[in-house]
């Protein structure tokens, strides 16, 4: 990246919260001159249509998002521009969502409660193509690994968030014998009482 660029890094905000988007891009604003926020989106489809159309330097995500989540958003977005520097945002300070991040393609993963320099600093790293991880956090991610899960069985225990054991099979097209292996094996696997602590497990390591 040349001087020129490094002094205008283009930004688009993906945050669904209206006030805490609005609190980011104010933050932004007073400590970077060299940071320009572009864009600002409030749910995951919104923020494919203004990355297609203002072609930022960067783009920081929210995980958590409507009708597309950012770990998907990310994903899109690397496959479409690769060369598309993306930073995950989050309040959830989760291996496993950091390792899907750095799966779907995103170079940084920042907590919402760091200080704005902290934020300002790792924009321009990422804009000049480096990685920004905190140091415990990816710690945390290589010592748990992918987790023990295999892909259906992260598929089956993220449906069993209250519905029957037949409802999920309905909704895969499986068996409700193999829902119920499935589900058996995810408990077993994270050393769980029943499928509602197997899932909050998945859910706090970042596995679901």
């Amino acid at each position: 990246m040349t001087a020129e660029q490094e002094a205008g890094i283009r930004v688009l905000l993906a945050e669904d919260q209206a006030m805490v988007r609005g609190a980011i891009s104010a933050l932004l604003r007073l400590s970077a001159q060299d940071i320009e926020v572009v864009a600002e989106a409030g749910d995951g489809e919104e923020a494919l249509r203004l990355a297609r159309e203002t072609k930022p330097d960067v783009v920081l995500l929210d995980i958590e998002m409507p009708r597309l989540d950012g770990l998907r958003v990310a994903e899109t977005l690397h496959a479409e521009f690769p060369l598309l520097r993306i930073v995950i945002l989050t309040t959830f300070a989760r291996p496993g969502y950091l390792r899907r991040a750095l799966s779907a393609g995103a170079s940084g993963y920042l907590l919402k409660d760091a200080p704005a320099a902290e934020l300002a600093a790792a924009i321009r790293r990422v804009a000049r193509g480096e990685k920004v991880v905190q140091p415990d956090l990816a710690y945390e991610a290589l010592a748990l690994g992918d987790g023990p899960l295999t892909e259906r069985e992260r598929e089956v225990l993220r449906l069993a968030d209250g519905r029957t054991a037949r409802a999920i099979a309905a909704e895969l097209h499986l068996s409700e014998g193999t829902v119920r292996n499935y589900l058996s094996e995810a408990i077993q696997k994270l050393g769980a009482a029943n499928r509602v602590e197997a899932r909050r497990i998945a859910e706090e390591r970042g596995w679901l």
